[in-house]
């Protein structure tokens, strides 16, 4: 009975469209909803994600490291709950090749051979072949996830 979609399998239902309806069940009857949680902060217009060195970090030129941590980013349309893609300056590497699969989490900025960071979500795969040239701090996931296209952001060491 889910309605969601694994974006990565292609499993269950087609993601919901711009017109969809779904179905709901009887409105009659039911408790009143109690919220007992603050808001949430209202997003800053250009967010700062915190991030720790990566696995791989030593796949890139020192260089690069201050490139990610002193320019802004723009969040892409090609973004969504797999990963947000950005663009923006190129983060260089200081060596050759790639690598086999290794485990992934969430948070990881994964960069592919474009230079470009791709920062993994909650629907991340389990495994990449890309360096991991940084991972966002716990704490800026919620921030993370919530980035929309065309939004600029700031990571800080």
């Amino acid at each position: 009975g889910s309605r969601s979609t694994d974006l990565l399998s292609g499993l269950g239902p087609a993601p919901l469209s711009s017109g969809d309806r779904l179905p709901t069940g009887p409105t009659t009857g039911l408790d009143d909803i109690q919220v007992d949680i603050a808001p949430s902060p209202a997003l800053p217009e250009t967010p700062t994600l915190r991030i720790l060195p990566g696995p791989r970090d030593d796949w890139f030129t020192p260089e690069s490291l201050s490139t990610l941590t002193s320019q802004p980013y723009e969040v892409t349309s090609a973004s969504n709950r797999v990963g947000v893609r950005l663009d923006g300056p190129v983060l260089t590497r200081a060596r050759e090749g790639e690598l086999s699969s290794e485990g992934m989490v969430t948070g990881a900025l994964q960069v592919p051979p474009n230079g470009l960071p791709i920062l993994f979500l909650t629907d991340h795969p389990t495994t990449g072949g890309y360096p991991v040239v940084a991972v966002i701090a716990s704490q800026d996931i919620p921030v993370a996830a919530q980035l929309r296209p065309g939004q600029r952001i700031l990571f800080r060491s």
